[in-house]
């Protein structure tokens, strides 16, 4: 006699699949250290590599991945979402498919490679951000601060563009063309939601947003979708006026989900200005 599996778990357990199996097919051999192999006729790593990084058996991490019912423990997860560079929040959703509770959110982890934070830091005075799929930023440099205000105020959970954009007045007043950056964030969004229909993060977030911001929910029912792009930001800072910025989205790989994000002075007069804010701290 079977037993069926419950319609909900079944379709968590499908989501679970698709998901590790995105998150392997976007790394390359080289980013999760391994030396070179030579072309591949499928992306990123083989389920044996993920199963040998991740310090399980391969047979364990197949059945895992083939949404098997199996259980696994809180420090088998720990280590396939290290293997796998998982974001804080990524992270958070692979334990909620697996069917364990969240684990407490933290922003540290090896998603953002050491030489990217590297980088980020040694771009000032130019504004930098890393920022994932989500849009949640997962790390910034002073100047990225000194440019938005009060960013290191905010719990790491809640360093959230959309969120910041819709529901924080002190981020609403430094960003001039408001109506503009916000219709653009929301149409990206909302391009992304089809290729991330099972992330349960996004889905709270979006409710989040409906709840806080009568904005969001105006530009989140025009159903607008936007491709990225690099633009021109203006921002209007407290201290300095009007800064102009070129704004550039770099993605850390072929593959990658995340991107780090620079703002460069459009003009001489922002340059003179982020390095006086710069030297000043303000």
């Amino acid at each position: 006699m079977t037993t069926s599996v419950p319609a909900d778990d079944q379709v968590r357990r499908q989501e679970l699949t698709a998901f590790l199996r995105s998150r392997r097919e976007r790394l390359s051999p080289e980013q999760a250290g391994l030396p070179p192999t030579g072309r591949r006729r499928t992306p990123g790593l083989r389920r044996e590599e993920v199963a040998y990084l991740a310090g399980m058996g391969v047979t364990w991490y197949t059945w895992l991945e083939q949404g098997r019912d199996i259980t696994v423990s809180d420090q088998v997860l720990a280590a396939i979402a290290t293997t796998l560079r998982l974001d804080p929040y990524e992270r958070v959703h692979l334990y909620e498919l697996a069917g364990h509770p969240a684990p407490p959110m933290s922003r540290d982890g090896k998603a953002i490679p050491d030489a990217v934070l590297v980088m980020v830091r040694h771009l000032e005075p130019i504004p930098a951000a890393v920022i994932n799929a989500r849009f949640d930023l997962l790390a910034y440099n002073h100047a990225y601060e000194h440019l938005v205000g009060g960013l290191d105020d905010v719990p790491f959970e809640d360093r959230n563009l959309l969120l910041l954009m819709f529901t924080s007045p002190r981020w609403r007043a430094r960003v001039l063309d408001w109506e503009d950056a916000a219709t653009r964030l929301a149409g990206r969004f909302r391009a992304g939601m089809a290729s991330h229909a099972a992330d349960s993060s996004r889905k709270t977030l979006v409710k989040r947003l409906r709840q806080g911001s009568p904005d969001f929910v105006r530009l989140w029912e025009q159903h607008d979708v936007r491709a990225p792009e690099n633009f021109t930001k203006r921002y209007l800072h407290p201290e300095v006026g009007l800064l102009t910025l070129d704004y550039t989205q770099l993605w850390l790989g072929e593959r990658s989900e995340l991107k780090l994000t620079t703002y460069t002075p459009a003009d001489d007069e922002t340059w003179a200005k982020v390095r006086l804010l710069r030297e000043s701290g303000s």
